[in-house]
């Protein structure tokens, strides 16, 4: 069980406003502002180069605490600004060709499918659209049809923007082992709000960042390679970390994911995410995903109850995120509203998840999403100010 009063008590942010804006950015721990701060702080007093020379031992520890949250080694990781450049790393890294083809989810996210577009555009390559199951999910039966034919990659995320679900990962991987098909899964709303281990799931590549569930800072993410995989893969540019530069016309990479990365970055965003890591693997990545669907699971309830409301989750498996829309409003206004009642969501839109919306008919929604510091009385004051909303329209 989670201890709700210590999570509480050592989230400053809670005294503040009820944050369901977690698939956003979650709330810091108290322990991880102070160790962004405290480097800042040494920075300012002593220099940049100065302050990171004295912090080596932790920055590689970094590398051993993402190397336990997703089950690899530390040589498989990169730390990186973002995770959009973690995923672009990888991606931007594979040499496609004219005819390969490119698999990927109809709930994909915006910014990898204008990568996939424009590097089809570039090289002749196809991107092809995995079918929906009667969840919403990523359909195992098609996709097993789909890579009876030559395959380039499957590139998946993970849990989508919106509509609540989890994709079945773990099986995707496992039609992708048998086949020898590169898996390069965007884990970007998964990782910190559930257990993943790349051995099961059996990805080459993952991306995934700090701000979200692990409730980092924001300006640092994580890529991980896979080291089957790794010598096959040269990362887009590189600079003098990534390569070293051995004589007038030749250059060596990195032999670890490492040759992802550049040399410049915030060395306090990377100890803050080191700390958050850490932290999110003290509380238990199995126990705060139970309680993470068991609130989910109360807000979907309790949420769906009002009359106007429709509900957007689908998927087999459904997460931390809930969407929902309220006729009569819009997304923007009952988000506004929300926000002056010091109640935090958010608003996915069609062009995020283009293929999805479109297919189902929604232009705009609104996302609320939850943490294990998050309780039901927070969920209640969200529920009677939605109720607030319908009543005032009524009057």
């Amino acid at each position: 069980m989670i201890d709700l009063t210590r999570a509480r008590n050592e989230t400053p942010g809670i005294r503040s406003v009820a944050h369901f804006n977690n698939a956003g950015a979650a709330l810091m721990p108290q322990i991880v502002l102070e160790a962004v701060k405290t480097h800042l702080d040494l920075e300012a007093e002593i220099g940049g180069y100065e302050a990171a020379r004295t912090v080596t031992e932790r920055l590689e520890g970094v590398y051993a605490s993402l190397a336990r949250l997703i089950n690899c080694s530390p040589r498989e990781i990169a730390v990186v600004e973002n995770a959009t450049r973690a995923w672009d790393m990888a991606f931007y890294s594979i040499p496609f060709r004219a005819g390969d083809r490119i698999l990927t989810s109809q709930a994909e996210y915006a910014s990898n499918y204008i990568a996939y577009l424009q590097v089809a555009k570039r090289s002749g390559a196809i991107v092809e659209v995995i079918p929906n199951d009667a969840y919403g999910q990523v359909d195992i039966e098609q996709l097993a049809k789909l890579l009876e034919r030559p395959t380039r990659l499957v590139s998946i995320t993970h849990i989508p923007t919106n509509g609540g679900l989890v994709n079945p990962a773990a099986e995707i991987g496992q039609l992708t082992r048998e086949r020898g098909v590169l898996y390069l899964l965007d884990a970007c709303q998964s990782v910190g709000q559930m257990p993943v281990d790349v051995a099961a799931i059996g990805c080459d590549l993952l991306s995934a960042t700090s701000r979200k569930y692990l409730r980092g800072p924001r300006g640092v993410g994580f890529l991980y390679v896979r080291e089957g995989v790794l010598e096959g893969l040269e990362p887009p540019f590189l600079d003098l970390h990534a390569a070293t530069w051995v004589a007038p016309q030749c250059y060596e990479l990195q032999p670890t994911a490492k040759r992802f990365e550049n040399w410049e970055c915030s060395i306090a965003a990377k100890l803050g995410l080191g700390v958050a890591v850490d932290y999110a693997l003290r509380w238990g990545l199995e126990t705060t995903w139970l309680y993470v669907q068991k609130l989910g699971q109360y807000m979907r309830e309790a949420v769906s109850e009002l009359p106007g409301v429709q509900m957007h989750d689908q998927g087999r498996v459904q997460c931390g995120i809930v969407s929902f829309t309220l006729a009569g409003h819009t997304p923007d206004a009952i988000r506004q509203c929300l926000s002056e009642q010091k109640i935090n969501v958010n608003v996915s839109r069609a062009p995020s998840t283009l293929l999805d919306m479109t297919y189902r008919g929604i232009q705009d929604l609104v996302r609320a999403s939850v943490h294990y510091y998050n309780n039901l009385e927070e969920i209640d004051r969200m529920v009677k100010a939605l109720q607030a909303m319908m009543h005032e329209v009524r009057v």
